[in-house]
């Protein structure tokens, strides 16, 4: 019963719960390098968040598209995936799941050095932080990851721990709607679960595209919302992984996933 509640909470529930939270954090003024909340390793994390998230996570780097990764993720052998999901004490941990689109991005961005190497990235709805992980080991000079749960932003300092990486800068805000900031690439894995998130994603990204010229890659196994959206007529395929079979089974038999180039036309940017 409770796997099932976790199931639910984690891969139907997304499309409310956390697109409800993204659309209520309107985004803020300009967002630089240099204004970004940073986390860095051990001591600035709080302690007893930082236990939590060992003793309830697994470390893991199997069952997905890059095993070069290690993370922490929730896996049916944590505590918490046999617990009623009303008692995890913090906000949903979408962060905890290591979704398709943001392994296919990953997996791209490992096997391509070159579409990061010296330039900066942002990493949009980071998550664990995986892709962002990918693009520094990568070579990429600046990564920012966003996410708007900071616990999300936790998480991702503990990871780049497991992967020997100092720390990224983490902004814990919805940046959607701000002004667009001078990225060269945007990455965005599993966004476009909700219709009202993905017309304000279409719109942002559009925005950062036509001011700062900047590159869009797009993560997602070909979820309805996503292939069903206005969007999807300025995508170009550059490349479709096949999952492995855990990865699967956690997405409800999804066999695939896609990245994705995004580039809208000039008389829409119009």
């Amino acid at each position: 019963m409770a796997f099932r509640g976790w199931k639910r909470l984690l891969h139907v529930g997304r499309q409310h719960t956390f697109a409800k939270a993204w659309r209520s954090r309107r985004g803020g003024p300009s967002l630089r390098w240099k204004h970004c909340c940073h986390w860095s390793t051990g001591k600035s994390l709080d302690p007893e968040v930082r236990a939590f998230l060992e003793e309830n996570t697994e470390v893991t780097s199997s069952g997905h598209l890059t095993p070069e990764i290690r993370l922490r993720l929730l896996t049916p052998r944590c505590r918490f995936w046999r617990e009623k999901p009303d008692l995890w004490p913090y906000g949903d941990p979408f962060w905890a799941i290591y979704w398709p689109g943001g392994q296919a991005l990953s997996r791209y961005i490992l096997d391509n050095p070159r579409v990061v190497k010296g330039r900066s990235v942002l990493d949009l709805g980071s998550g664990c932080g995986a892709t962002a992980i990918a693009a520094v080991m990568s070579g990429a000079s600046q990564v920012l990851a966003n996410d708007i749960d900071p616990i999300a932003g936790m998480a991702m300092v503990l990871n780049c721990e497991l992967n020997h990486l100092n720390p990224f800068p983490i902004t814990i805000k919805n940046i959607i709607n701000s002004e667009a900031g001078n990225w060269d690439l945007i990455v965005l894995g599993d966004m476009f679960y909700d219709e009202q998130l993905a017309d304000g994603l279409h719109h942002w990204l559009r925005k950062c595209i036509r001011i700062q010229e900047t590159e869009v890659l797009i993560g997602d196994p070909g979820r309805h919302q996503f292939l069903s959206h206005s969007i999807r007529s300025h995508l170009h395929k550059v490349i479709e992984y096949s999952l492995p079979e855990y990865t699967r089974q956690e997405n409800n038999g999804l066999t695939s996933s896609i990245v994705w180039s995004y580039q809208p036309s000039n008389s829409l940017e119009n």
